[in-house]
């Protein structure tokens, strides 16, 4: 798949709000189930995605097919980093997340 076959962005269903509290659940969830696996708080918050990250990784995960942050979508460094850029235009209020995750891709990808 390269960036030409990139799915079409689909956030357009649910308010902004609502993608926020998905995702706040979710990180409140995955914070108890690794405390309650004898994690330290302390240690496990700061490896978590912000708020706003996890919406945007959610959404990738919605448009790709799958549940994982670290899920391969199939497509170039590039293709991925065109997806978030319409997240980006869709969501403005998500880009300073978009940006933060785009950095960590393009550093990935260099490694």
């Amino acid at each position: 798949m390269d960036s030409t076959d990139a799915p079409e962005f689909s956030g357009a269903g649910r308010s902004l709000e609502v993608l926020r509290a998905e995702a706040h659940d979710e990180l409140r969830t995955l914070i108890e189930l690794r405390c309650r696996a004898g994690e330290d708080p302390w240690e496990v918050i700061p490896e978590l995605p912000t708020v706003d990250e996890q919406v945007v990784i959610s959404l990738r995960a919605d448009a790709f097919g799958h549940a994982g942050a670290g899920a391969s979508s199939g497509m170039s460094l590039g293709g991925e980093l065109e997806f978030l850029r319409r997240i980006a235009l869709w969501h403005p209020e998500l880009s300073r997340a978009v940006w933060l995750l785009m950095g960590k891709l393009e550093d990935a990808g260099h490694l």
